[in-house]
């Protein structure tokens, strides 16, 4: 069995990185500066969201399916910096060459990743082969838009058309999943502003989860599940999150239960 890695980041503006673009005074607090930056953003598209490059990670979720069972967690402490968080992710690619699986990974969450990797100096040779060192890397990688070894359900679902892309939340509800809990990511901002990183972690891990369970959803479309192993696998998750400590893992028990 391919090991299946669900991924899904959390990011804040880069303040720092915008105070050394503009040359502000590196005492300018961080709510000023973004405030700047969302103003210019909202002026010059029309919309604050603010360029790949410019978005500091917070938290990186992931969910885990291989032949020793399930596994579902956000990488690090809290307080580890930006670099450990996202080494930890590649040291994972590194180790598993898994199944890579995202919802709109290929539009953001991997580019987000890209840049900041960039800018920290982040090893992570797996990833990034393209056939140099293995050569199956070569017909199918983590970098091509088409190729599966990063799946990118929301980009396949929409047959790479970005006028046809769904939400997750949106899909999840319409099957029968939760969907999105207490947050959503233009939220995230102020959480972080707040303190509640953690909260922002829990928001990830139920993101991670919504995603794979739409992911064993494709499986059955796709024809490698059988209806029964579909909804065998359905109920071995349920019985892994009831498991989990956590307020959030309680909460997206009792919405699928209310959904279903």
């Amino acid at each position: 069995m391919m090991p299946v890695l669900v991924f899904d980041i959390e990011t804040i503006p880069d303040c720092d990185g915008l105070i050394k673009l503009h040359d502000l005074d590196p005492a300018t607090p961080h709510a000023e500066v973004a405030a700047k930056a969302f103003a210019e953003r909202r002026e010059k598209t029309g919309s604050d969201f603010l360029p790949h490059y410019l978005h500091r990670v917070v938290a990186i979720s992931c969910a885990l399916r291989n032949r020793d069972g399930f596994r579902i967690w956000t990488l690090g402490a809290a307080e580890d910096p930006e670099a450990s968080i996202i080494q930890r992710f590649y040291d994972g690619v590194d180790k598993y060459t898994p199944q890579l699986v995202s919802w709109n990974g290929k539009g953001f969450d991997a580019q987000v990743l890209h840049y900041r990797s960039l800018i920290h100096g982040i090893t992570a040779a797996r990833y990034w082969d393209m056939g140099e060192d293995d050569k199956d890397f070569k017909w199918n990688n983590y970098l091509s838009r088409y190729h599966p070894r990063h799946l990118d359900l929301m980009d396949v679902l929409a047959l790479y058309n970005n006028r046809a892309n769904a939400p997750l939340d949106a899909l999840a509800k319409l099957i029968g999943f939760p969907g999105k809990l207490g947050m959503d990511g233009s939220a995230v901002w102020q959480s972080y502003q707040d303190g509640d990183v953690a909260g922002i972690r829990d928001y990830c891990e139920t993101d991670v989860l919504n995603t794979y369970l739409l992911y064993t959803r494709f499986q059955l479309v796709r024809g490698q599940f059988t209806p029964a192993q579909y909804q065998e696998e359905l109920a071995f998750i349920r019985d892994n999150i009831a498991g989990l400590e956590g307020q959030h893992w309680k909460e997206f028990l009792e919405a699928w239960k209310s959904a279903s």
